[in-house]
């Protein structure tokens, strides 16, 4: 997941939310931004010093736009307000960090005095009538193609936040939207701090799990050993343990992370949501979230997922037929396939059928080597190259921090959370702390996960689906890296049902023989990963592809059918049970919420539009025809792409950086050719 936008109300709201033709080198950056984001941030007193510091330097460069008299210019308020967006990103960047997986709680309950500060300050400007006034005033019609466009989509977002409404609305939906904001911190609070484990009396009860799993988890003085629900935990108990008992029960503690608290928390969202709506003047929530994506409506996002549905049907059959034979194996006469065995029976059928089990990949996937090897790829493919950070701070011990350099020139800096421990969220994200603005300050993300490793002699072996996170979540990082632009708007701003496609292309790299060759290597005998093991692995990864879209579409409907409708109607445990039960050949699980555990929800980018990953899927999958199929590795494709789609950032609208690659406007054509595909 990652956090990106268009729109003022969402760039304000969370800004956390990643050779042939050459890009420019960046004017290097000196002062204080290109100090590492986390400078003077050590405990509670220096945090609330920083941050008071830097909430006020926000006040004063609003104070000082709203003080430019009449001509207004690019130069005398475009440039103000983008320093206004400069100082306001020094705050809250830092402190989404913080509260997110900073592992003293003293300090991240410091962050939720100033995260609500910031949302006030956000909300309000995002509807104060004198800074869009002055926007609306400058002439710039001599200015360049990139700062139009800024303006253009700045004073958009203003109207569409609702500046133009009189008075007393704006002053209610400020009201609103610091309500809002206090709600979803609530709904994210309750999922990070609603530990939930599983006990299982001995290790008897884990076989068919690794070794090394097993030996992560000591038991106690009983021998009964305690198993939680991050993911580095779930994912390897649900493929691999033959106890259903133990795979049951992890999946119902799973399944209620947040619950019963966020219930109630995501109710007050989703009336939060439609009071909003209503004071714009639309319909629900729905509506205005579309307004400003490249779907640009809600029919055309629900006609999307039913033809999602439809596509994946025929082959979804097939594999839940597969399943359920392979089932009968075990448990004759069963008639179906319950949720908590679907991962487990796909394992199964991948090692009958296909030949192939996810344990037998995993010796050539210790971490530390497909962390070099995810950054040697990405260098070799973009141009950059990376040096280890020497003394910057950090949170935490285990957090490591790379500088980029292109052309020898620092172009950013990027920070390493991988591993689980307690009270950090564990499912992967991708933070911008800080926006890349040319000349003026380095960006900086943070990647945050919960992958293996990180203990003494634990080489940390990862499956192949881990690896495809990492790839995924690091693309991220490189978009947001590579993407600096003369504007703090146009560094962000960009639909936010495109942000995905960059890094769902690059999880193709992941399934390449010779990519995986250069890094993928055991980690006792130093042997490449096999290429007809690839390629097995590939072929039994199609296996489970359709009902894994039909399990995209339950949550994608999910979201939209919380905030199309009156949200007095809404009761999101009957809508997730109606939707599993028609997308989905598993019954839904009863006593399950998962719901509560669902963060994107309490994400702006994603609250009505998970279905922002399917159709970035569908744009990556097009993105990706343009390479050479047999050579992944070689350069010259990969810097277009950087140069077309990457480095341009929000510059442009997205079906315009996807046209200029591709040389036509994307289609579906590459999608449904994945989807069907069943390699020899």
């Amino acid at each position: 997941m990652r956090v990106l936008r268009l729109g003022l109300a969402a760039l304000l709201l969370s800004l956390l939310a990643v050779a042939p033709a050459r890009v420019a080198p960046a004017a290097a950056v000196t002062g204080p931004g290109a100090a590492p984001f986390f400078t003077g941030l050590a405990d509670v007193a220096s945090f609330n010093a920083a941050m008071d510091a830097r909430i006020a330097a926000a006040q004063q460069a609003l104070d000082r736009l709203l003080a430019v008299k009449a001509p207004h210019t690019v130069e005398n308020t475009l440039r103000l307000y983008d320093d206004l967006l400069i100082k306001l990103g020094d705050a809250n960047g830092p402190a989404n960090i913080v509260a997110t997986v900073h592992p003293d709680a003293a300090m991240r309950k410091a962050t939720e005095a100033v995260q609500e500060r910031l949302r006030v300050f956000s909300s309000d400007l995002a509807l104060n009538r004198g800074v869009y006034d002055a926007l609306s005033a400058i002439d710039a019609r001599g200015a360049d193609a990139e700062t139009q466009y800024y303006l253009r989509a700045q004073l958009r977002a203003y109207r569409l936040a609702g500046v133009d409404k009189d008075e007393a609305t704006r002053d209610r939906l400020k009201q609103l939207q610091r309500d809002l904001g206090g709600a979803t911190q609530e709904f994210l609070r309750n999922f990070r701090d609603n530990t939930r484990s599983i006990v299982v009396k001995d290790a008897a009860e884990l076989d068919g799990l690794p070794a090394d799993y097993i030996a992560r988890h000591k038991p106690d003085a009983t021998g009964a050993i305690t198993i939680g629900t991050n993911d580095a935990d779930v994912r390897p108990l649900l493929t691999f343990a033959k106890n259903e008992d133990v795979r049951k029960r992890m999946l119902m503690e799973f399944s209620n992370i947040g619950y019963p608290a966020n219930i109630a928390v995501l109710e007050k969202m989703v009336t939060l949501r439609g009071e909003i709506a209503r004071a714009l003047g639309q319909p629900n929530w729905a509506t205005a979230d579309m307004l400003d994506r490249m779907s640009g409506s809600v029919g055309a996002v629900s006609d999307f997922i039913d033809r999602v549905v439809e596509a994946s049907g025929r082959k979804a059959a097939r594999e839940y037929d597969d399943l359920l034979k392979r089932k009968k194996q075990d448990v004759p006469g069963a008639t179906g396939i319950n949720a908590w065995e679907n991962t487990y029976y796909s394992e199964l059928v991948r090692r009958a059928s296909y030949d192939f089990g996810a344990q037998s990949v995993r010796p050539y996937f210790p971490y530390d080597r497909v962390k070099q090897g995810l950054l040697d790829v990405t260098s070799r493919l973009y141009g950059v190259t990376y040096r280890p950070a020497k003394d910057v701070p950090v949170w935490h011990p285990s957090v490591e921090v790379y500088e980029v350099l292109d052309g020898g020139a620092l172009i950013g800096r990027f920070y390493l959370d991988t591993h689980p421990r307690p009270n950090k969220q564990s499912n992967p994200i991708t933070g911008t702390v800080r926006v890349g603005v040319a000349g003026r300050q380095l960006p900086e993300a943070v990647l945050m996960t919960a992958l293996p490793g990180g203990q003494a002699g634990d080489p940390g072996l990862m499956t192949h689906e881990e690896v495809v996170t990492f790839f995924h979540e690091f693309g991220h990082v490189v978009h947001a890296i590579v993407s600096a632009r003369p504007w703090f708007g146009t560094g962000r701003l960009v639909e936010r049902d495109f942000v995905e496609a960059p890094s769902q292309m690059f999880e193709e790299w992941t399934w390449d023989p010779a990519t995986l060759a250069t890094f993928a290597k055991h980690y006792q005998t130093n042997e490449p990963i096999p290429a007809a093991l690839v390629l097995k692995m590939r072929r039994a990864n199609e296996f489970g592809q359709a009902l894994g879209v039909r399990q995209q579409m339950v949550f994608a409907k999910l979201s939209l059918s919380l905030h199309d409708r009156d949200p007095k109607s809404v009761d999101s445990t009957a809508l997730i049970r109606d939707l599993t039960n028609k997308y989905l050949p598993f019954p839904f699980v009863e006593g399950t919420h998962r719901q509560t555990a669902f963060t994107h929800l309490a994400n702006r980018n994603y609250s009505a539009s998970y279905y922002t990953y399917m159709w970035s899927l569908v744009i990556a999958k097009d993105l990706f025809s343009k390479f050479d199929q047999t050579n992944l590795l070689a350069p010259a494709v990969a810097r277009k792409y950087r140069e077309a789609v990457l480095a341009p950032g929000g510059s442009k609208p997205a079906a315009d950086l996807v046209r200029d690659f591709l040389g036509r406007p994307f289609n579906a054509a590459a999608w449904e050719a994945w989807l069907n595909r069943e390699s020899n």
